[in-house]
């Protein structure tokens, strides 16, 4: 498979194409994690993907292969980001206690003028946590990268998710697969 240029810094995106054995190297251009009002959640999620692959195209051969994904959490119709600080990522663990929410990841392959872009969207369901759960995993495990406020790979995953309707690496950030499949296809 030819290298690609991973647009993102996120370590499990990393580790997931390590494990799935494609060859890539990092580059990564800050950019602003903003959406126009109005866009359905899987749409948010590729807009955003879209912007990281387009930061970084200036800094790569116009040849290069770039991939970016990003990853949102939806709960009751409300898209949830990043914690912004302990109270929200409490408050955000709350929230998801008990019941059921969506993790879409937005994925951008791109070279040149070619554009493959998709959302994958899995079904996360947690049991109910109680405060002192929730307060102990975000003071050790500090999830505030994390959209939704936790790592499905943590502590938190392993004691507090009932199931997951879905492709389990979506949670993570990215749904390796079918990267993999669409990243041949592109290539080929």
């Amino acid at each position: 498979m030819t290298k690609i240029i991973l647009a993102s810094k996120s370590p499990r995106r990393k580790q997931l194409l390590e494990w799935a054995e494609v060859p890539f190297e990092i580059v990564v251009n800050e950019t602003e994690e903003t959406y126009p009002p109005g866009l359905k959640p899987d749409a948010v999620a590729i807009h955003i993907a879209r912007q990281k692959a387009l930061a970084v195209r200036q800094s790569v051969p116009a040849d290069a292969v770039i991939l970016a994904a990003d990853t949102i959490v939806v709960w009751n119709n409300r898209i949830i980001g990043k914690p912004k600080n302990r109270e929200d990522a409490i408050a955000i663990l709350q929230d998801l206690s008990g019941s059921k929410h969506e993790v879409i990841t937005g994925v951008v392959i791109c070279k040149e003028q070619k554009e493959i872009a998709f959302a994958d969207s899995t079904d996360v369901y947690f049991h109910e946590l109680t405060n002192e759960q929730i307060e102990f995993y975000i003071d050790k495990y500090k999830p505030f990268d994390k959209a939704g406020a936790y790592a499905i790979q943590e502590w938190i995953g392993v004691v507090g998710i009932k199931s997951v309707s879905g492709d389990f690496y979506n949670v993570m950030g990215l749904p390796v697969s079918r990267v993999v499949r669409e990243l041949f296809k592109f290539t080929s």
